[in-house]
């Protein structure tokens, strides 16, 4: 028995089965951050409320999500649910628990970005006749968004792996449809070093992208604040 196969390994490189995995993961990533920025960036008003009540929803909330594991919440939401009448698809089950624990992280990568802008922004813009939602709007998330790009950036790169996750639930994803391979072919070794080579073209592709929405978006707020200094 070999202890590689070279021809296995090139041969699944460019396998269409495989090819389609990894899109189904770079659907799940967009699809989850997606819905993680609307509920998360709903989950951080809440948190900055005056309202004692949604602070309460919305620490709660953080408290569940990030403190289980997505593991976990996946098999809950799939096995679990339905004993209580509930029930979801595989695909709208790997969607919901994505998105559900992605939201309590994206949360606190918002809320400290708003709370990075310093508050003479928001009282200058008050100053001005600017209401509490013009404020928000127009003056704090525009500041906000260059703290949030970064650690959002680095958030969508884990994502992109953590999507293996749902292969446990039978979702068809790379890593899911890696393991069908290799039930059929005992080419473990092979089939898994082409799923890793996936994962890291694609984190790296996402590098890039990021890299060049830094740059984008830095060098347009030195404009402006140089704009504003003269």
């Amino acid at each position: 028995m070999k202890a590689w196969d070279w021809n296995g390994f090139f041969e699944y490189l460019i396998n269409p089965y495989l090819l389609q995995g990894a899109l189904v993961t770079l659907g799940l990533t967009i699809a989850a951050v997606a819905g993680g920025l609307m509920v998360g960036g709903l989950l951080s008003l809440m948190r900055l409320s005056s309202f004692k009540s949604l602070v309460l929803i919305s620490k709660a909330y953080l408290w569940v999500f990030r403190g289980t594991p997505l593991l976990v919440q996946l098999i809950i939401i799939y096995t679990g649910l339905p004993q209580l009448g509930i029930k979801f698809s595989v695909m709208e089950s790997a969607l919901l628990g994505l998105i559900l624990n992605e939201a309590a992280y994206m949360s606190e990568i918002i809320r400290g970005g708003i709370l990075g802008v310093s508050p003479g922004q928001s009282s200058a813009a008050r100053a001005l006749g600017l209401n509490s939602f013009q404020t928000m709007l127009h003056v704090v998330l525009p500041q906000a968004i260059r703290i949030i790009i970064p650690a959002l950036g680095n958030s969508i790169n884990g994502l992109l792996k953590t999507t293996s996750v749902t292969s446990v639930i039978s979702m068809e994803e790379l890593l899911r449809k890696t393991q069908i391979l290799i039930q059929e072919k005992f080419m473990v070794l092979e089939l898994f070093a082409v799923a890793a080579l996936y994962y890291l073209l694609l984190t790296s592709l996402w590098d890039i992208v990021q890299r060049r929405i830094e740059a984008r978006y830095g060098k347009a707020y030195k404009s402006i604040s140089i704009s504003e200094g003269h």
